[in-house]
């Protein structure tokens, strides 16, 4: 097994967990950050190669002290995937500040905290940064006011980083999911959001977690070692068509 160590918020389900397993597959230990303290200890149940840690990346104390418990766990921190995030949709007119802030403090907020806490642990290993923004983050679409500005000024905190960074041989980068076939997404999703999404990617289809966990992990691999400050939409294609969906707004 290798020594190396990544940190991957929003770990326990999802995204974040599809990436925690296809890490270690490909030989790395991981620290998986999560606030929900029960869903993190069932998905952490059994993954030798991992171990939870219960924090929310949105409080400034909780995320210094976890920087501080996984390298002090692990003794290094060689990748940090920024994943854990609120998606939560609604009308302009209807989105008070209080939901505003709820939403950037996680979705923006947590990038910020944890890619600076985890600063001197990365400058130690020469790591990577991977924020996972949305394709909402590179075009607008309906009832995502908050949503999709947040992850916007995620591409662009990530351009920061890479600018900044550079110098100490940390790489940063980003990835834009489109629509992804989660157990959220399909519960939520009508049929006729479903059959329009279909229609709007040039794939046809909605994505899988695991093919976002294949991108992610590639960023953070010596294989991407001249790679950072880019911005990659996993998305089937469906930046590239620009096409709305009036499905959405009913």
């Amino acid at each position: 097994m290798s020594e190396k160590t990544a940190l991957v918020t929003g770990a326990a389900r999802g995204i974040g967990l599809a990436t925690t397993k296809l890490f270690m597959e490909q030989g790395w230990r991981v620290a998986m950050v999560d606030r929900d303290g029960e869903a993190l200890a069932a998905a952490a149940a059994g993954l030798n190669e991992a171990s939870p840690f219960e924090y929310d990346v949105s409080m400034p104390e909780q995320v210094d002290e976890m920087a501080q418990e996984v390298r002090k766990g692990f003794g290094r921190i060689d990748a940090v995937v920024n994943n854990a995030g609120v998606a939560d949709f609604g009308p302009i007119e209807e989105t008070g500040f209080d939901r505003w802030r709820r939403i950037m403090a996680t979705n923006l907020d947590g990038v910020f905290l944890v890619s600076q806490a985890c600063i001197p642990a990365l400058r130690e290993t020469r790591g990577a940064l991977v924020n996972i923004a949305s394709i909402s983050g590179l075009r607008a679409s309906t009832l995502r006011v908050a949503y999709g500005t947040s992850k916007a000024a995620v591409i662009q905190l990530t351009k920061q980083q890479a600018a900044e960074l550079g110098e100490y041989g940390i790489r940063a980068n980003c990835v834009c999911p489109g629509p992804v076939r989660t157990k959220l997404a399909m519960a939520v999703h009508t049929p006729d959001i479903i059959a329009s999404y279909h229609d709007a990617i040039p794939l046809n289809r909605y994505g899988s977690e695991r093919e976002i966990a294949e991108v992610i992990t590639f960023l953070c691999s010596d294989r991407a070692s001249y790679v950072t400050g880019q911005i990659i939409a996993s998305d089937g294609g469906f930046e590239s068509t620009g096409v709305g969906l009036p499905a959405l707004r009913g």
